[in-house]
């Protein structure tokens, strides 16, 4: 009788693997088979991965099957008496695993990897709430996708005239400014252009360099006193309430956090531009430590970095609250602020950089002097360039080590290094390859971008978005970047825009010997749609009426609707 019911156990188990059987209901519904429960649904990673949602609760899904045939099968057999069977390999410790920890071990891999490379299907110009900014209409507050999208119209004034107070650490009177500082001098010098009353809070100049003469058609500067350099909160929030004691100001502008938070509690006109986060700070070391060789210790610096940033995660995930309106620079910001820093989503707006389309635009007679001027043999096959600070974390002992294997493969072959930092000398050792110019005053930036084929970003830091990427394309060059998050989701969008690069030597060598490959004629080719897609988007004229939009909105809620009246 054992024995028969053993033979049908078997038979049972033989069905639940899909064999012509099937097993009884007995051994599915048996009380030492517990159902394996739903995975908890995280409303921060469900937002993250919107785009992939199907594809994971289908693989959940499958898994989830197999997990409960292979237990329907194992509890089956065990009626059966022992049998003798050859010697095997221990199983796997994983296998030991409950279902739900070997779930998390098998998910989250998958879904960080999601994170850093979104699916091609996921647009930046769509959005769930908002729809597509092709014919978009209704409240702007509702959209994801960035404002640059929008057709704002330039050649129309504002409906009204704001009166507009602006917290930065530093303002760009020094001859190398920083992206931070030369991000709040575009905008708000195109803001005082069309009309507004721009009022800048800021730390006194260096010793070195003079204040700027007033300029009556451009922002108010309101230096403080004190050392140069030197931030003070609370000074520039007494001058502030100096100035608008009489004459309030309609909207308060905060570069990143100029305006602390405990001031900024219960300020319902404050808008605040992140030009950087902690969780993305974080990622950045992460990858400046996996860049580092094999037998370089970790610095302590570093180190403590690291530690540093997860608290520093934390403080922001409870201050940023206190922010009334919060402008991302990229969209992978805004979706970090959305989903992981829980900001609500109509408190979160998408604000591309943008940079001075007069000033970068394409001249090819221009970019042929240049090379003439630093040296670049007219008969070079192609010609490389990289611009910004030359340190660590901008990504340089990468470019440094792969383009030392590229000269030597490819002697023709040209690297153009603008900037100054600890790795201007290491360049110098590559040979006549590479032109050390040295920091190339803003007014030839032009020039230097246009000597190029191709132009080169190399940055571990994942934070901001780096103007030299839309310098370069509005100047009609492609680019080589890392594949990081804020520049896929919101600069090379399109594989014509040139290629992106995991972080590490291999990988850049790689994109370079494809660009060498294919030669300066296609890299023209792809500058072509750089400079047709750049103007549309990082255009200082675009950003700074997607900001007056938004300045609007804040002051009267009439203004958030679109499109309106004067669009």
């Amino acid at each position: 009788m054992m024995q028969a019911a053993s033979s049908q156990a078997k038979s049972n188990a033989c069905k639940a693997l899909h064999l012509p059987c099937s097993p009884p209901k007995a051994v599915l519904d048996s009380p030492k088979i517990p159902p394996i429960p739903p995975p908890r649904r995280v409303r921060p990673l469900a937002a993250i991965f919107r785009c992939t949602r199907g594809c994971v609760v289908a693989h959940a899904r499958l898994a989830r099957a197999k997990l409960a045939r292979g237990r329907a099968w194992s509890m089956a057999l065990l009626p059966s008496p022992p049998r003798p069977r050859k010697q095997r390999c221990p199983p796997h410790p994983m296998i030991s695993l409950s279902p739900s920890l070997l779930t998390l071990i098998l998910l989250v891999p998958f879904l960080s990897l999601l994170l850093l490379h979104r699916s091609s299907s996921c647009s930046p110009a769509t959005s769930r709430r908002g729809g597509s900014a092709a014919g978009f209409s209704g409240d702007l507050r509702d959209i994801e996708f960035s404002w640059n999208h929008l057709p704002f119209t330039a050649s129309r004034l504002p409906p009204t005239k704001l009166k507009i107070a602006v917290f930065s650490r530093k303002w760009p009177v020094a001859s190398a400014p920083g992206g931070m500082e030369r991000h709040a001098h575009t905008l708000h010098t195109a803001l005082a252009a069309r009309g507004h009353r721009v009022h800048v809070f800021t730390s006194p100049p260096p010793h070195t360099e003079a204040a700027p003469p007033r300029n009556p058609e451009g922002p108010q500067l309101h230096f403080l006193d004190g050392e140069p350099g030197q931030w003070r909160c609370d000074e520039a929030w007494k001058l502030y309430e100096a100035e608008g004691e009489n004459d309030p100001f309609d909207v308060i502008h905060s570069e990143s956090v100029a305006v602390f938070h405990r001031w900024a509690r219960g300020v319902d006109n404050l808008v605040v531009s992140w030009h950087g986060i902690s969780l993305e700070a974080l990622h950045s070391g992460i990858f400046q430590d996996l860049a580092r060789g094999e037998d370089e210790p970790m610095s302590p610096a570093l180190n403590q970095s690291l530690a540093n940033s997860v608290f520093r995660v934390l403080s922001e995930v409870r201050f940023f609250r206190s922010y009334a309106h919060q402008v991302a620079i990229s969209d992978s910001t805004g979706e970090m602020l959305r989903d992981v820093y829980q900001i609500p989503s109509r408190r979160v707006h998408v604000i591309l950089n943008g940079v001075d389309e007069a000033q970068f635009e394409p001249d090819a007679a221009l970019g042929r002097a240049f090379r003439e001027e630093v040296g670049v043999p007219k008969g070079a096959d192609l010609v490389l360039g990289v611009s910004g600070r030359l340190v660590k974390d901008k990504g340089h002992p990468l470019l440094y080590e792969a383009f030392s294997k590229l000269a030597l493969r490819h002697p023709n072959v040209y690297l153009l290094i603008a900037g100054k930092g600890p790795w201007e000398n290491r360049y110098m050792d590559l040979g006549r390859n590479a032109k050390v110019l040295g920091a190339v005053p803003p007014g030839k930036l032009k020039a230097f971008y246009n000597a190029l084929d191709v132009f080169v970003d190399p940055t571990l830091r994942p934070q901001g978005l780096d103007l030299t990427l839309m310098e370069a394309m509005q100047c009609g060059k492609p680019v080589v970047a890392t594949r990081f998050p804020s520049i896929k989701g919101s600069i090379v969008v399109d594989e014509e825009f040139g290629y992106m690069f995991a972080p590490n030597v291999e990988s850049l060598l790689e994109s370079l010997e494809a660009v060498v490959a294919e030669g300066a004629r296609r890299a023209a080719r792809r500058g072509r749609a750089c400079r047709e897609y750049a103007r549309s988007m990082f255009a200082a004229t675009k950003m700074a009426l997607a900001y007056e939009r938004l300045f609007l909105c804040v002051k009267n809620e009439t203004f958030c609707a679109y499109p309106a009246e004067f669009d």
